[in-house]
């Protein structure tokens, strides 16, 4: 969560600016002197702390020749490093993490050739157990979405886990899934190794210096304030670990970091260990919650300890971390981990008699959800690298990936997961406290898809529609921030998620809500995406570089992206124009910060005058669709509904109160979003819920709308585009408009990629209806003839089809419609055939079509 100051709900152009920047004469393109000294003028990027992540982003940045400093209040490795375990992984849930472990290990295997350091690296592998068939169905569903990714992965049968883990009691093992090459290394040497390298390219590396100060200058950069003098930069990366909220604060940021005490134990020599003819896979036990791997001919084992007994640092995300704190640990607690060290006995009977030599227990930095923030922040050139709970496994990899975003201008893969940005002022220390807590005692819970969990809600973004829709049966899903609902339960059911890796509760009862969409009129609370507001005398020049596509006349709305500037497809936005200086802009609620960042970094290159306000807040959305739309419409504002073309916007009262409808609906069926003051949305909820009843109106949930637009062919941004791919794979080249004046961003990346003969492209596949328990979601495996060759972006449960239906990035040259694929579900390749386009039409379409045949069969 960043700062009243960084979160200013308006944001201005260069113009308003001018008067302020005049104190300095500094630009960013002059800040490149290449003095090593701290107190040299100006620096092109300072590092704040000396973590393997610090040092990694030095490295990186000076391997590619950039100036670099690296600010160390103590010692390289002081705070969290230094005690870690050393574990890394190629394995991530996450789709776009796998790659920032693959990366770190690519590095961490040649940096002792490239610095003659030794760094302990041991690489037998590592082993996830499955002890419950529920485990196993756990893995084929990792396995399944694994097939496309740079790191190979096995599943094992039993007598295979055996053979690779002949310490292990086999009894309730159904299997494993199985890692190469990956394992463990010394945290404090491999800093040291990289250290050396980033020193070897240039970088310069300052320990014992504090920071304790920061300072924005008004073209952008930072003065840095440190005992041994003030530095300047053309920007700061906040790499500090535990210290990351104290160093946000300097900068008027308010992080939400939890640092939380992590114990492992190590063993004295254990002869079963010692008789091993080989090192055994580093093992996570998931079900016991803990983690083992050799140490020389011992056994080190880690617990994730439970929300109830373990430890967070409240009073240090609450008033700081304690002064001095550097290189020391707390007492160790084994009490707190004896529930999984009695699973441990039972899994590796060795460990019963082992003689414990050292517990080692100390602080690491979480996020609420656990995955680190990473990225720019909303402040001009302030970046993090922050809450790693897995700092060595993702160091080298998140040095690399920020270094190639700082130098290129764009991030070289999609990485969202990551972005700083996902957190708002909603997120504060007490919700953070509560995710935490969560979070860490779930370590090794099962990853259900579709689960939500509950803590820390809900935040402050909730809509005065929260309760009715309880009321209504939703079950309420998170989003940024916000409750909003993802499906209703049927009438005198509870909402609640049954956990499975297959086809479970929601799924197959979606049907109702499907039919209210289809055949009668839904209504829905949309106000979890985000708006702002752009206005100004420049706002249509403004938007007009900004965005590749057409910027809308008053009274009309466009769909339209914002590309990288290598041509990639940075966000997916709606553009109303209310007048000729004002528009609103919509995006979806996941990239409401992200997509914020991108507008506010290009109206600071431009020289116009145009404000930015964000307004998600105050302004709330309710959608309604169905064919019996129109008829709930007319029924509360005396705008003539049957007029109202696609697209065209409408400020009017509806419902007795102020709107801007928009005839627009991601269900692809005819529907309108009506943009309304939040103070006003039960009024208009309540009119149209009143005026709705003998039309069978019904709500309706984000998921159905998702099945809905999948059928239609409608793209999700985070699904079929995002910073990976450009709009010719996409389908999106028909919004760009190439022929308009405006040298739009991304627009010279794009005609670059338009050279180059297309490879891939996004298509329909119908999974074979025998398959009725499992429905792809996205990021599974497509093979063709066994090998990999794709990757679903999307899936549902088609009811047109009544069977899987999935969008897909494939080569073009298995994009012909017939072409028989196989898509890897529950672990096992189900047949799939690619098909002609879209299986339902849009309203719209549909509208065209009957227009067509109602025309020729008039003129025979």
């Amino acid at each position: 969560m960043l700062s009243k100051y960084a979160f200013s709900s308006c944001f201005r152009g260069n113009k308003q600016l001018a008067a302020s920047a005049a104190v300095s004469c500094r630009t960013q393109k002059r800040h490149s002197s290449c003095n090593t000294e701290v107190g040299r003028e100006v620096r092109d990027t300072v590092v704040v702390g000396g973590g393997v992540v610090g040092v990694s982003l030095a490295y990186h940045l000076a391997r590619r020749g950039r100036d670099v400093l690296l600010l160390e209040k103590s010692e390289l490795t002081a705070g969290s490093t230094w005690h870690a375990a050393g574990l890394v992984t190629l394995y991530h849930p996450t789709p776009n993490v796998k790659k920032i472990h693959y990366d770190s290990m690519n590095l961490y295997s040649q940096i002792t050739a490239e610095t003659g350091q030794e760094v302990g690296f041991h690489q037998p592998g590592s082993l996830r157990l499955a002890t419950s068939t529920a485990r196993m169905d756990e893995m084929r569903y990792a396995f399944s979405r694994q097939g496309h990714k740079d790191a190979p992965y096995r599943l094992l049968n039993p007598d295979e886990v055996a053979e690779k883990v002949p310490i292990l009691n086999m009894d309730n093992v159904h299997g494993g899934l199985f890692t190469p090459s990956e394992g463990h290394i010394d945290p404090y040497s491999l800093t040291q190794a990289i250290a050396i390298g980033a020193r070897k390219y240039g970088a310069n590396i300052q320990q014992n210096t504090e920071v304790t100060g920061l300072q924005p200058l008004s073209d952008g950069g930072w003065d840095i304030v440190t005992p041994k003098g003030t530095i300047r930069a053309n920007r700061v990366v906040n790499c500090t670990g535990f210290w990351g909220r104290e160093v946000g604060r300097l900068a008027g940021q308010d992080i939400p970091l939890v640092p939380v005490q992590h114990q492992y134990l190590v063993t004295k020599s254990v002869p079963e260990v010692q008789a091993l003819k080989k090192e055994i896979p580093v093992l996570r036990h998931l079900d016991g919650g803990f983690y083992l791997r050799m140490e020389r001919d011992g056994l080190l084992v880690g617990p994730y300890e439970s929300q109830e007994s373990m430890v967070q640092m409240t009073d240090w995300a609450q008033n700081g971390v304690t002064p001095g704190f550097g290189k020391e640990l707390y007492p160790g607690d084994l009490d707190r981990l004896g529930p999984h060290l009695e699973t441990c006995m039972e899994a590796f009977p060795c460990f019963q008699n082992a003689e414990i030599q050292s517990v080692v227990n100390g602080p690491i930095t979480y996020t609420p959800d656990i995955l680190p923030m990473v990225g720019p922040s909303m402040l001009p050139n302030m970046w993090f690298a922050l809450g790693f709970g897995y700092g060595i496994a993702h160091g080298g990899g998140v040095g690399k990936f920020l270094t190639n975003w700082i130098i290129d201008g764009e991030a070289p893969f999609e990485l969202i997961e990551f972005d700083p940005l996902r957190y708002g002022n909603w997120a504060n220390i007490d919700y953070a406290l509560e995710k935490t807590r969560e979070s860490y005692g779930m370590n090794n819970a099962f990853g259900f898809p579709h689960e939500e969990r509950s803590a820390g809600r809900p935040t402050k973004r909730v809509t005065p529609l929260f309760g009715k829709l309880k009321d209504a049966g939703a079950r309420m899903g998170f989003a940024s921030g916000w409750e909003v609902p993802l499906w209703y339960a049927a009438p005198g059911t509870t909402p609640e998620y049954q956990p499975s890796f297959f086809r479970t509760n929601w799924q197959l009862e979606q049907g109702r809500e499907y039919d209210v969409l289809t055949k009668k009129v839904g209504i829905a609370d949309l106000s979890t995406f985000g708006k702002f507001e752009v206005s100004g005398p420049d706002s249509r020049k403004f938007l007009d570089y900004a965005v590749a596509g057409t910027i809308p006349k008053p009274g009309r709305t466009s769909l339209v992206h914002m590309l990288t500037p290598k041509g990639r497809v940075y966000a997916e936005l709606t553009l109303t124009c209310k007048d000729d200086n004002s528009f609103l802009v919509v995006t979806g609620g996941g990239s409401e910060l992200h997509d914020l960042r991108q507008l506010r970094q290009i109206l600071r290159e431009m020289d116009c005058d145009t404000n930015i306000t964000n307004v998600s807040e105050e302004v709330g959305v309710i959608s309604i669709a169905g064919p019996r739309a129109g008829q709930l419409l007319s029924r509360v504002t005396e705008s003539q509904v049957d007029t109202w073309k696609f697209l065209e916007a409408r400020q009017t009262k509806i419902g007795g109160v102020d709107c801007l409808g928009v005839r627009i609906s991601y269900t692809g069926e005819l529907g309108w979003e009506l943009y309304v003051k939040m103070k006003d949305m039960v009024d208009l909820y309540d009119s149209l819920i009143e005026k709705g009843t003998d039309l069978e109106l019904g709500h309706f949930g984000t998921r159905v709308v998702n099945t809905l637009r999948i059928e239609k062919g409608f793209r999700a941004w985070g699904h079929e585009m995002n910073k990976d791919t450009t709009p010719i794979e996409t389908g999106l080249m028909p919004f760009v408009r190439l022929k308009k004046k405006s040298n739009f961003v991304g627009k010279s990346g794009l005609l670059e990629a338009m050279k180059e003969v297309p490879t891939r492209r996004v298509v329909h596949l119908a999974i074979n209806p025998d398959l009725t328990n499992l429905e792809p979601e996205g990021d599974e495996t497509i093979l063709c003839e066994g090998k990999p060759v794709g990757y679903t972006t999307s899936g549902c449960w088609s009811p047109v089809l009544n069977g899987g239906l999935a969008m897909a990035s494939v080569p073009c040259l298995f994009t012909t419609p017939g072409t028989e694929l196989h898509v890897l579900l529950g672990g096992v390749p189900r047949s799939a055939t690619v098909l002609p386009g879209a299986p339902a039409l849009t309203y719209s379409a549909r509208e065209a079509e009957k227009k067509v045949k109602n025309k020729t069969a008039a003129t025979n």
